[in-house]
């Protein structure tokens, strides 16, 4: 099954690997279906391939004749074929990442890669930045990214682990010193890891469950996370050190990851505050196990003897006052003179300890203490200017995960609160029906129950479950805090906030629990940052004003000084994509930022800004590192808080050399863009005024076009609903969360998620560009002056660069002659053919005015690793495609649908994910 494919000369020996697994593959298939299968694939792959070239109606009635007739036992495999091979190039390109990644690293020390942490640091030595602004920019630089379980990885972990074993074995054959006997092992093992992946079910049988996402989740952490953040944090310490060589740096812990898994309730009835307490043991039993993993380790190197070295008389003292206490005789350490290995054996014990017995560190602080002693005696001894890289870095990882693992942020919608609320006023009298109440009465009566230092609830009264469940969440992370530490869980998010009670009211049930408690005199402790989350249209419109109300509110801001003076702020990207488009959502976002920071600023408090982005580019999705960019310079200096989504943290974190890869890209940005900032701050301006003037009327010419089709069209949510597999993706076991909110079938109800996941998989792509073209084509065509005006935007803003780049790339995943066959599966053809003219018409558009911004002939032309690889899918991805909508057909003609035929579907959409690496 070989791959011809457009070339760059950089990617040769990706398409040598490419060939490799390609041909693999084909001796699979012959073995397994003979070369009846092998030659349909074949024939299949190419005719799509000849019609991506040049379009034949002959060869695609052939097509379409020669997938009608596959036997029902051939064409799953047929489709098993293609979706497999996605998982072979998926595997290549990560290590050819690694690949390119080394490449550098064997160059000299004057040729760095770009977006790496040494580039970064030379860029600021380059433009003469002082070590002192360096050191202020590094002590206020904040990146902290978020895993979530919604969309989770379609691929199943069994899939993944061997596309790891792949790219591992595809490593080592690029050493250049492998005999022919070693190369020849490697190519079999290779071999029998692709055989086992084509005898391996690709679909799950069950939907997962939280706990499952839990597990999920946890395994990036264990396989690279807990590795790989010190790593980047030394890294870049290092190499502030070699360029900078009067500096004497320190990098705090700038960079950590949190989770939203087992703790986000909305829309989640699987979420119980029981379930968050198991998540948050499993975190501590894995950190746990990662610190004495190295604890043994460091115990194995470190055999110093007092008969060679003088220690410290602090670690002579610990030993005498815990090892009899701590150890009992068979694990104390019998060699008396290695005093190192017995104060590990010491803490090793009073880790296992944790959570168990008195025995155990109480805190991580006090582990750390621990550590920070030790190598305060071991640099008595130890060679000057060499560090104690092993122990710094355990040091360096108790820091960033302490005996939590990951900050777990709850979040649920302001309904769910404003209906606790209701029955507990109506319980205690307060309010016979708190929800019909005005904005300004429910403040009113908030304001009063948290000016009162007594509580609220009636300990013996009856609650209905949903509302004792609220009660119990609060109760839980105060028990929490106590269990595992107060970073365990320090922020709830409010879904679908747009209202100022609705973050008073959680402020109540906090107050309940003891997170918020005001003291008779007048003192206030405040243990919970209450973060709204606004994504709609609107919910960002009026978002700055939410914000200055609750800002002038003195129980508010007793509650903010309480908290240091801080405040999160959460912007959804998914509904407010979905909402209002993706050019108008993105500049709605970057504008409501602004407003909020500027007036936060007049109140003197800190803002760090959650950007809610999801793994696909209509959610807002794309790299990293360019997230970080496309957000208001002025904010960076907040702190960056990003989610991570289920469906990219394979593709980003499930390798080590990509992990590093993916976050020092991120470090390398946000500290250039820093520093940046820092220096454009002293001179004032930080953009162009006439800039954001263009993209308002862009934005509403954009907003006007996307609500004229999705909401104002009578017919645009039938044909969505038919002209995609929408209904099919429900079937898919990937996620524990239902598709819609309240199952009532509505637009406004239906995820963001499985809106853009069906518009992927039809090839429409709709949400990452629809109407973008509109907005920026009326706003070229009104003045002669005005295309020049985009084309510098493009050139000198990050975040309409961003923008631009993210369309092109939609619109290069887009496919519209594919998108086309999704047309027969519409019941009113000429309603069909109306709405999708219209889709087209606004695809060609759009395509028309970014190539005249870009100034580029094709799309993506500056970046031709991601053009290539989107032309090595595209002929692979189209038989999925074509057999996809022919098995709906089916389908949906059927009474009673058929559990084969539905699995067929299923494996196809599994397969158009991998190809095209994008759920929702």
């Amino acid at each position: 099954m070989a791959a011809d494919l457009r070339t760059n000369n950089n990617s040769l020996p990706l398409r040598r690997d490419v060939k490799l697994l390609g041909n693999m593959l084909g001796e699979i298939l012959k073995n397994h279906g003979g070369d009846e299968l092998f030659d349909t694939v074949e024939k299949i792959r190419h005719m799509t391939k000849s019609l991506r070239t040049h379009f034949d109606q002959e060869i695609y009635s052939e097509l379409k004749q020669e997938i009608a007739s596959l036997s029902v036992p051939l064409r799953k495999q047929v489709i098993r074929a293609f979706s497999m091979y996605f998982h072979l190039i998926n595997a290549a390109e990560q290590n050819h990442r690694i690949r390119r990644r080394r490449e550098y690293l064997l160059q000299d020390d004057s040729i760095v890669q770009p977006g790496s942490i040494d580039s970064a640091v030379l860029s600021l030595k380059e433009n003469d930045i002082h070590e002192d602004t360096i050191q202020n920019v590094l002590n206020s630089m904040s990146l902290e990214l978020v895993i979530t379980a919604h969309p989770t990885e379609a691929t199943k972990r069994s899939i993944l682990e061997i596309q790891q074993r792949i790219a591992g074995i595809l490593k080592s054959l690029d050493q250049p010193l492998l005999s022919q006997r070693e190369r020849g092992k490697l190519e079999e093992s290779l071999f029998n890891e692709v055989a086992i992946l084509w005898q391996t079910d690709e679909l799950r049988y069950h939907k997962p469950t939280v706990m499952d996402e839990v597990r999920n989740g946890l395994y990036y952490f264990d396989q690279t996370l807990f590795d790989v953040l010190p790593d980047i944090h030394q890294d870049l310490s290092d190499c502030l050190e070699k360029n900078y060589h009067n500096g004497s740096w320190e990098v705090p812990n700038f960079l950590r990851f949190g989770s939203w898994i087992g703790g986000d309730r909305d829309g989640n009835p699987n979420v119980t505050h029981d379930l968050t307490w198991d998540t948050l043991k499993r975190q501590r039993r894995l950190v746990l196990k990662k610190y004495t993993n190295v604890l043994v380790d460091l115990m194995k190197r470190y055999s110093h003897s007092t008969t060679r070295v003088k220690v410290s008389e602090e670690l002579l003292a610990f030993l005498d006052e815990n090892e009899a206490l701590i150890l009992t005789e068979d694990k104390r350490w019998p060699n008396r003179n290695e005093v190192y290995r017995r104060a590990f054996a010491i803490m090793i014990e009073r880790v296992k300890q944790v959570g168990k017995s008195d025995l155990g560190y109480r805190t991580a602080e006090e582990f750390l203490a621990d550590l920070e002693m030790i190598t305060r005696s071991l640099k008595k001894h130890h060679p000057v200017k060499h560090e104690l890289k092993i122990i710094q870095k355990l040091i360096r990882q108790v820091q960033l995960f302490g005996f939590h693992l990951a900050t777990l942020d709850i979040r649920n919608h302001s309904g769910e609160h404003e209906a606790a609320m209701t029955e507990i006023l109506k319980k205690v009298g307060i309010a016979e029906n708190y929800a019909e109440l005005s904005e300004t009465e429910r403040v009113n009566i908030l304001q009063n129950i948290l000016r009162d230092p007594r509580p609220l609830l009636l300990l013996h009264e009856d609650y209905s479950a949903e509302t004792q469940e609220m009660i119990k969440v609060f109760q839980m992370i105060k028990q929490a805090h106590e269990e595992f530490g107060k970073r365990s869980i320090s922020v709830y998010l409010v879904s679908m906030t747009k209202s100022p009670s609705d973050l008073l009211e959680v402020l109540v049930l906090a107050k309940e629990a003891g997170l918020y408690r005001l003291h008779a005199d007048g003192k206030l402790e405040s243990y919970i940052n209450v973060a709204p989350l606004l994504e709609t249209i609107d919910d960002l419109t009026s978002g700055p004003k939410i914000m200055e109300t609750l800002f002038n509110m003195p129980v508010y801001r007793q509650h903010l000084r309480a908290l240091g003076d801080q405040q999160e702020i959460m912007l959804g990207y998914s509904d407010g994509s979905k909402d209002g488009g993706t050019l108008t959502a993105n500049w709605k976002l970057y504008k409501a930022q602004i407003e909020i920071h500027d007036m936060a600023k007049r109140f003197s408090i800190r803002l760090k800004f959650f950007h809610g982005r999801g793994g696909s580019l209509g959610r807002g999705g794309g790299p990293l590192n360019k997230s970080i960019l496309s957000q208001p310079a002025e904010t960076i200096g907040d702190g960056v808080k990003i989610t991570e989504q289920g469906e990219v943290l394979s593709s980003r974190y499930l390798l080590e050399d990509i992990a590093y890869r993916s976050l020092e890209q991120a470090t390398s940005t946000l500290l250039l863009a820093s520093a940046k900032v820092s220096k454009v701050s002293e001179q004032g301006q930080i953009r162009d005024s006439e800039w954001e003037t263009a993209i308002e009327e862009i934005s509403d010419a954009a907003l006007a076009h996307y609500q004229s089709l999705v909401f104002e069209d009578p017919d645009f949510l039938s044909y969505f609903h038919q002209a995609t597999p929408l209904r099919e993706l429900g079937e898919l076991n990937i996620g524990s969360r239902p598709m819609s909110r309240k199952n009532k079938g509505r637009f406004e109800d239906l995820r963001a998620i499985p809106w853009v996941f069906a518009w992927t998989q039809s090839r429409q792509l709709l949400p990452g560009w629809y109407a973008s073209g509109t907005g920026l084509e009326t706003f070229a065509a009104k003045g002669e002056k005005n295309l020049d005006l985009l084309r510098d935007m493009y050139h000198k803003w990050p975040f309409f660069q961003s923008t631009i780049d993210n369309l092109q790339m939609a619109l290069m995943k887009a496919d519209i002659a594919t998108a086309k066959e999704y047309l027969s599966l519409v019941d009113d053809q000429g309603m069909a053919k109306r709405i999708f003219t219209n889709i087209l018409e606004e695809y060609e558009r759009t395509k028309a005015i970014l190539l005249k911004i870009t100034e580029d002939n094709e799309l993506l032309d500056h970046t031709p690793n991601i053009k290539e690889s989107v032309f090595r899918r595209n002929p692979y991805v189209d038989p999925l495609n074509f057999l996809q909508v022919e098995l709906i057909r089916q389908l949906r003609k059927q009474d009673e649908p058929s559990d084969e035929l539905l699995t067929e579907v299923l494996l196809t959409i599994s397969g158009i994910s991998a190809g095209l690496r994008n759920t929702g």
